[in-house]
């Protein structure tokens, strides 16, 4: 294709993934040459159809085993490069999204005594944290819904806990699935767009850990702990000190309902 617009262009029109000066230019072009509006057409077709059969794929519960299972297979390879990749895998053929999260600490602890569920919350962090159409299942207009669909499912009485006064509003949440059982995952924005997880699951009946504990998870900071049956875990790429002050929110609002000490 010649001239100001070529095909990369269309494609990034058909996307949305356009600047407003870019999109405006694009449109001028289209409006001058039909054939290429055709196409463009065609293409917003195709891509209604993929989203109307495979987006309820999109949403089932992510099996987090293989995740694990991808990132065994890919330990030596960049982070970066292995989000990017599973991403195209992800949107382009089975429809579950992966992620990898490296198994790297920095904590003086070793990495033997973090909790298997907490690596799992840094690797579901990862993967739908910097979704942009479909960063949750239910969306946060269906709070109630949402805490209640989780709530039966996970096998306790959840919250999504409001840290508002911390600048951050829940988005929605999301099932998932892990060894144990279904998993909770409930996600918040701040103003500048950071994003943090809580994850929530049943916790292996040998688990008596009930202090905070923090770890990094390649970049991902996790403040966890145990109360009685349940994990959480609360997941982001932000300071250490604000995560654990929401941390600190999730967990005395958490044990008004759940009632633990």
């Amino acid at each position: 294709m010649t001239g100001n617009v070529n095909e990369e262009d269309l494609h990034a029109f058909v996307d949305g993934s356009l600047t407003d000066a870019r999109r405006l230019e694009v449109e001028a072009w289209l409006a001058a040459h039909p054939a290429d509006a055709e196409r463009v057409q065609e293409w917003v077709g195709q891509n209604q159809a993929l989203h109307a059969a495979f987006d309820s794929v999109l949403n089932e519960p992510l099996p987090i085993h293989l995740v694990r299972a991808a990132r065994r297979q890919a330990s030596h390879t960049p982070y970066k490069a292995i989000a990017a990749a599973l991403a195209v895998v992800a949107s382009g053929l089975i429809g579950y999204g992966f992620g990898m999260v490296s198994a790297q600490q920095v904590v003086n602890s070793p990495m033997a005594s973090t909790q298997p569920f907490v690596r799992d919350a840094a690797i579901a962090h990862a993967v739908f944290s910097p979704e942009v159409r479909h960063p949750v299942e239910v969306e946060a207009a269906h709070a109630e819904h949402l805490v209640s669909w989780l709530s039966k499912r996970v096998g306790t009485e959840l919250k999504a806990p409001d840290f508002a006064v911390l600048g951050f509003e829940l988005l929605g949440g999301r099932l998932l699935t892990g060894e144990s059982g279904p998993v909770a995952q409930f996600m918040y924005q701040d103003a500048i767009g950071r994003r943090v997880t809580l994850y929530v699951r049943r916790a292996v009946a040998e688990n008596q850990e009930t202090s905070f504990r923090h770890v990094t998870e390649n970049g991902v900071e996790v403040f966890y702990w145990i109360d009685r049956d349940f994990g959480y875990a609360l997941s982001g790429q932000i300071a250490p000190g604000d995560i654990r002050k929401l941390a600190g929110v999730a967990y005395s609002q958490l044990v008004e309902v759940t009632g633990g000490s």
